[in-house]
């Protein structure tokens, strides 16, 4: 991938940038433009691809959620894992994590599924995988992401202390093994999804337990209430 088109947050870029210019990642953007060039449809747009580390510059990031692929259904996915645009139907699995925070801290349903205020308060919303052609999910993992973003988790494991870590679901605890449990606090559950939210997401009050940890080391909790659609800032 090469630098002067792909334009990442100066703090992320001063600690994973290098990385774009590994072999792997030069396969994975040749992978792109092929794909590109017969004509699929890939999500979420190019300039959205890395917006997860521009919304959360790396000393702000408080909380990290990690997620699998970007939504594969049109005008879904745009770079926060779990997170659509206002306008855009709530996907199910976001309406489950809607659901364990009104069950957790009686916060209200939001209209709408933007989690770019979260972003901005430092939760970091990280997909395994940045990439995906339009309506076959995991068709880009194994390509060349899951290093990079192993790396911006290691990056954060070794940079930074006393970060919440909020695994969903067995492809988000796999890297769990990059984690320090001694200097940052590891919270798992099932992946949201309602196949698998009943059998431990909901109940796992894993939101107030990221916000009594922060307060705890002295730092402001998350507020996980979201504005209503059109009082969102997209910029």
């Amino acid at each position: 991938m090469s630098d002067d088109r792909i334009q990442l947050e100066p703090s992320w870029k001063a600690r994973v940038g290098d990385w774009l210019q590994r072999p792997e990642m030069q396969a994975l953007s040749e992978f792109l433009r092929g794909e590109l060039r017969k004509g699929k449809i890939i999500y979420p747009p190019p300039k959205r691809i890395f917006a997860a580390l521009d919304a959360t510059p790396f000393d702000r990031v408080k909380v990290v959620v990690l997620g699998q692929d970007p939504y594969h259904g049109p005008n879904q996915a745009h770079g926060l894992c779990f997170s659509v645009l206002p306008g855009v139907a709530t996907p199910p699995s976001l309406a489950n994590i809607f659901a364990e925070i009104e069950r957790d801290l009686h916060i209200p349903r939001p209209d709408h599924g933007c989690l770019l205020p979260w972003a901005r308060q430092g939760v970091l919303l990280l997909n395994a995988t940045l990439t995906v052609q339009a309506h076959q999910a995991g068709s880009h993992q194994g390509k060349g992401w899951e290093g990079f973003t192993d790396a911006v988790v290691d990056h954060l494991n070794r940079d930074r202390e006393g970060l919440v870590f909020l695994l969903w679901g067995s492809y988000a605890q796999a890297k769990g093994k990059l984690i320090d449990t001694r200097r940052h606090l590891v919270l798992k559950a099932p992946h949201p999804s309602p196949l698998s939210a009943y059998r431990g997401f909901i109940g796992c009050g894993h939101f107030s337990r990221a916000n009594a940890y922060l307060r705890e080391h002295g730092q402001t909790e998350i507020d996980w209430r979201l504005p209503s659609a059109s009082e969102v800032p997209l910029d």
